[in-house]
């Protein structure tokens, strides 16, 4: 198997197969870094880092790996992304959340995205156990750390930690379950991508 270094100067050279032979190897690892972040454009992001390393392909100087440099241009792209839908356009990606500026985006599939991951949260919420949908609810909304938790629910921190592995993994398995119920062939995907 020929390594990326290998492919990009036959590409580089002229050869279109060898290109499409190290796009095909990075593009699912491009497309779920922006899946993970605006699902909603996480196709068009991919293709346009592919298409701006089709651009400066001559560029990369190969003191990086081939898949650090496209994760580099893939980064610059979801930064640009970002700027174009945040109304006014500056954001300061070392504090700013995406969570936190998904109130400023402006692109309509953008809110319906946000729209749809929170229902489909809430619903997998819903199918837990009070206590498991208490304990994550308090932890990650209200940002009760575990001592806290340790207090409220009458056990230690550690127990706490605990039960919060258990309810996370119980709540990615609800999401994995209406993820498939939504994937059945007369049921529209608009599937949710959990990260680990």
């Amino acid at each position: 198997m020929e390594t990326d270094l290998e492919l990009l100067e036959r590409w580089r050279q002229g050869d279109k197969g060898a290109g499409e032979a190290l796009f095909a190897r990075h593009f699912a690892g491009i497309f779920r870094f922006f899946t993970g972040k605006v699902q909603a454009r996480a196709e068009d992001l991919a293709q346009q880092t592919f298409l701006e390393c089709v651009r400066n392909r001559d560029q990369f100087r190969g003191e990086s790996s081939f898949r650090t440099y496209l994760f580099g241009i893939a980064w610059n792209e979801l930064r640009q992304h970002i700027r174009r839908e945040v109304k006014g356009g500056l954001v300061d990606f070392d504090v700013s959340s995406l969570d936190g500026l998904a109130t400023c985006l402006t692109s309509p599939s953008s809110r319906l995205d946000r729209s749809n991951r929170a229902s489909r949260l809430r619903q997998a919420l819903a199918k837990l156990p009070v206590s498991e949908q208490v304990l994550l609810e308090y932890h990650y909304w209200h940002d009760l750390d575990a001592p806290a938790l340790a207090e409220i629910f009458g056990i230690s921190a550690g127990a706490i930690r605990v039960r919060l592995l258990r309810a996370r993994a119980s709540l990615r398995g609800q999401l994995a379950l209406l993820s498939a119920d939504r994937s059945a062939p007369d049921q529209e995907d608009d599937s949710l991508s959990i990260g680990r």
